[in-house]
């Protein structure tokens, strides 16, 4: 038997006493605090074309005539649930201090998707000129408003968004011809171009498990509103990589999608034609007059494009709006959904998701939908990777960078030396179709997100992947802003995709983390080394699709052996390589299947057949009168 430790009555008494007390100063679970904090309401909201969207509507019970607050809303094609009135979420608003904060929060199913009426369309183009009953996206947010303020008791007359993904396209498109009442509206990993680089394209080339994951669900056709979600598409397999090589080519997917009509849409417009050109949101980000705060991670890998895209639209073409961009180390909405102190093996010492939450979100909100203080934000609050800090900066990209030519020269190499005398220097290696180069060493079903900082020997070992390193950094090196990439190329193929890859190399010293290591038993030896030692992590990788050096919308094949020119921009980081870390670049032909397999011959890929892929042979020159670089935007050096 158990024996309980003497403890004098007295002591019991005041243990007693105080622990209801305690108990009652720790707050409620946040489920608990808004099915007891708000009143949920149901409504049917008519658009102006008679169609009504279903709007759930979560009231604050001590609102009334002295006490009232601003609505907080948001727009989603993922469905609002749980539906029906006494069925409350576990989580409501962007954070759970916006929650605990206490807003209007409105929340809509966009048209044709769950309870509301109407057809869904995707990324539904924008119509500058609309008669009395034509609507978009922006009209039905503009009506969406303008009923609220009419039918929501207590509500102070003010309105904010926010999304993330596609619920932030959808907040971008409300800034457009805004309502008066909107005043603050927070995009967040918005969608801006499926083409050029968000989700499904980056620099034309087809992103196949992100579009075919995605849509093999989410496309499925509704036949009448409904709460229920698609199933998931059974692949049989947890081994992506394998699924999609089976497959074949891309065509042969179709049989999984007869009834997914987008997919259809992604078959038929394989270049950046008017179909695409009307999804652009960017032109119309123009005239902004909300505040608006545009919010990405550099590990997004589904809409860092969009973020970088929308914030840097607004900022030309609204020079008088007030807008502001944050960027942490984030995956696709990491900001929300985890505590951000890391990602993959990479940590950053530091809960970013809490201090973007609370010192940045929510003041933004509460400042333009409550009157307080004004935060004074800066123009980009951005985190530093590398030294993993955050930064302020009143432009972005911010002023005074130097483009700084990394060459990537013979013997892999990579120096800002300009190449001399080595006309003849070649890097090359034979791509083969059959066996594609994969984008992650693990096994994984579709495009995971850890692909962005994931240690990249794997692939350095492989003889179809070429390798060009520095020797370690006398220095610390800040890069800040986009990465420009200049190849000079040749392929035996006709068409070819260029894989370009920037790796910080960590030291083979690197000391290891209590975290690392945990014994199995009390012999275990503590390693010597940490795994991160010689870690190549990965800090930014795009592919691009050879066809469109020309132009987007003009695909153009190679001629066999003839050196021409793939140059392009990699999206924006702000990074810091360590002293004694070394600067890497990785050029390969295939990221599989992060990206579809290209045949290489220059045929409409979304309809080759098996014969139409086969093996060729790359070739990145690297002379003095063809020189390959990659050119890297570098903050003066701040060592004290």
């Amino acid at each position: 038997m158990r024996l309980r430790p003497f403890v004098p009555a007295t002591l019991f008494a005041l243990f007693g006493a105080l622990a209801p007390a305690a108990r009652a100063a720790e707050p409620a679970p946040l489920a608990t605090f808004i099915r007891e904090a708000y009143t949920k309401y149901e409504h049917l909201v008519p658009m102006r074309d008679g169609t009504r969207l279903f709007t759930a509507v979560y009231v604050p019970k001590d609102a009334g005539p002295a006490k009232r607050y601003p609505i907080l809303m948001m727009r989603t094609p993922y469905g609002i649930g749980p539906y029906g009135a006494g069925s409350y979420p576990d989580s409501l608003g962007p954070s759970e201090a916006a929650a605990r904060e206490k807003f209007v929060f409105a929340l809509q199913d966009v048209r044709g998707r769950n309870l509301s009426e109407g057809t869904f369309v995707d990324v539904r183009p924008f119509a500058p000129k609309k008669g009395p009953k034509e609507f978009d996206e922006s009209s039905d947010a503009f009506d969406t408003i303008d009923w609220l303020l009419k039918n929501v008791a207590h509500q102070n007359g003010k309105v904010g968004m926010w999304g993330i993904s596609y619920p932030g396209f959808y907040a971008a498109m409300a800034a457009v011809d805004a309502h008066p009442a909107l005043v603050a509206v927070s995009p967040q990993a918005p969608i801006a171009d499926w083409f050029e680089g968000d989700d499904f394209h980056h620099n034309g080339a087809f992103f196949l498990a992100a579009a075919f994951n995605f849509y093999s669900s989410f496309g499925k056709p509704r036949p009448e509103p409904t709460s229920k979600r698609p199933p998931r598409f059974d692949h049989g397999t947890v081994d992506g990589y394998q699924f999609f090589l089976d497959a074949g080519p891309v065509r042969n997917l179709g049989a999984h999608m007869k009834d997914v009509r987008f997919w259809d849409d992604l078959m038929a417009h394989g270049t950046y034609d008017a179909f695409w050109k009307a999804r652009n949101t960017r032109p119309h980000l123009k005239g902004i007059q909300p505040a608006v705060l545009t919010v990405g991670g550099w590990y997004d890998a589904e809409d860092l494009f969009g973020s970088l895209g929308t914030y840097g639209a607004i900022e030309r073409q609204s020079p008088g709006a007030s807008n502001r961009l944050v960027m942490g180390p984030w995956w696709h909405g990491g900001w929300a959904r985890s505590e951000g102190d890391s990602h993959g093996r990479v940590t950053f010492g530091q809960k970013t998701s809490r201090y973007y939450c609370d010192e940045i979100e929510l003041p933004f909100f509460r400042h333009h939908l409550k009157g307080a203080p004004d935060p004074k934000l800066a123009e980009a609050t951005v985190f530093e990777t590398g030294r993993n800090r955050w930064r302020s900066f009143d432009a972005w990209p911010p002023k005074g960078t130097t483009p700084v030519a990394y060459a990537l020269g013979a013997r892999g190499r990579l120096s800002t030396d300009a190449p001399v005398g080595e006309s003849a220097a070649v890097a090359e290696w034979v791509s083969d179709p059959a066996k594609p180069v994969p984008y992650l060493e693990s096994i994984d079903l579709g495009m995971n997100a850890d692909y962005m900082t994931a240690d990249q020997r794997f692939a350095a070992r492989r003889p179809d992947v070429a390798v060009w390193q520095t020797p370690p950094l006398e220095g610390d090196v800040t890069v800040a802003g986009p990465i420009a990439v200049h190849l000079s190329v040749s392929t035996t193929g006709t068409d070819a995709d260029w894989i370009v890859k920037l790796i910080d190399v960590w030291p083979g010293d690197v000391p290891v983390e209590a975290w690392e290591w945990t014994p199995r038993n009390a012999w275990d030896e503590k390693p010597t080394h940490s795994k991160l030692a010689g870690n190549q992590q990965l800090v930014r990788g795009e592919p691009f699709r050879g066809r469109f050096r020309g132009g987007f919308d003009a695909p153009e094949p190679f001629t066999s052996g003839k050196v021409e020119t793939v140059a392009f921009s990699m999206p924006d980081v702000l990074h810091t390589f360590r002293r004694g870390h070394r600067i890497m670049v990785q050029v390969q032909g295939s990221w599989f299947p992060l990206v579809d397999r290209n045949p290489q011959t220059f045929v409409n890929i979304r309809e080759a057949t098996e014969s139409d892929f086969r093996p060729a042979t790359q070739r990145v020159h690297q002379g003095a009168g063809t020189p390959s670089r990659v050119v890297l935007p570098v903050l003066p050096d701040e060592r004290p």
